[in-house]
């Protein structure tokens, strides 16, 4: 049974984990406000140009990209972007399972590249890697996600891959947030959507230069940009769990101090007690 030196203690441990949790609680907390209104910046342009280039490809005639094109490769590349670091509730395992899923389902020849290494830790020895993306400070910027978006529109130029896909967690608010596998190459445009389109603007539009051009420039773009915002998306997912589960193990910390103060607290009072009897009892036998 623990004595009193004991519990002061496991006492005084504890409040130093608990000034550590609060602490990264307001880190997190400012990290994730930080990346929420860049999401909020970033991911209305990557929504209307993605947009755009649909409905320009879907009225213009006789239009062809390769980056909008099925390749004939059976080989398919996964990019998972998760977090660097821990602490942060179900952040990775959940998005670990979502790829676990689609590794297991999908029948082509899959590698998996990965940004952060807490996938990357968690998946070794199960897939087989293409590359590990590291950047010169704990976050990517968008020329550094730019670069990425560059390389993997070669790959797929190449031939050397068919289809790349994107696994990310998509945040939705500090305690929520979605794993998500989605396609990034090539951009497909289905036949039911090109129709929908196609009824919605019944005539064509006027272009400074050629729709052609418009096209080429802008599909290249449309995939950094919406690789940049899945990144984005995926760095407020994870500030928001790690505040989450920070503040959650400060509330842990809180109510084991005051259950271990209360044991304290009871110990001393029962060896206060014990002393009294003993004094009483001493005295009684002197009287005696």
């Amino acid at each position: 049974m623990a004595n009193i030196k004991d519990l002061k203690k496991k006492i005084r441990s504890t409040k130093g984990t608990l000034k550590i949790t609060t602490a990264m609680k307001l880190v997190s907390a400012a990290k994730m406000a930080k990346a929420q209104a860049a999401i909020v910046n970033s991911k209305p342009y990557a929504t209307e140009l993605e947009n755009t280039i649909k409905t320009i490809s879907a009225l213009i005639q006789d239009y062809s990209n390769k980056l909008l094109e099925p390749s004939k490769s059976n080989k398919v590349l996964l990019l998972i972007i998760s977090a660097n670091k821990g602490l942060c509730g179900g952040f990775n395992a959940q998005l670990g399972k979502e790829v676990k899923r689609v590794l297991n389902d999908e029948s082509a020849d899959i590698k998996v590249s990965f940004v952060g290494k807490k996938l990357r830790e968690l998946l070794k020895g199960q897939v087989e890697e293409d590359k590990f993306y590291t950047f010169g400070k704990n976050e990517a910027n968008y020329s550094d996600i730019k670069n990425i978006g560059e390389e993997l529109c070669e790959k797929f130029l190449s031939g050397e891959y068919g289809k790349i896909y994107v696994a990310y967690n998509v945040f939705q608010s500090a305690i929520s947030f979605i794993p998500t596998v989605k396609q990034i190459l090539p951009i497909e445009l289905k036949v039911e959507e090109k129709k929908e389109l196609q009824e919605k603007f019944p005539f064509d539009f006027k272009y400074d230069q050629s729709p052609s051009d418009i096209l080429d420039s802008l599909i290249p773009e449309a995939i950094e940009t919406g690789l940049y915002t899945s990144y984005l998306d995926s760095l407020a997912a994870e500030h928001g769990s790690r505040m989450t589960a920070m503040d959650s193990a400060a509330g842990n910390c809180k109510e084991l101090i005051r259950t271990t103060t209360l044991k304290m607290n009871k110990l001393r009072q029962a060896a206060i007690t014990t002393e009294l009897i003993e004094v009483i009892s001493g005295a009684e036998s002197l009287n005696a």
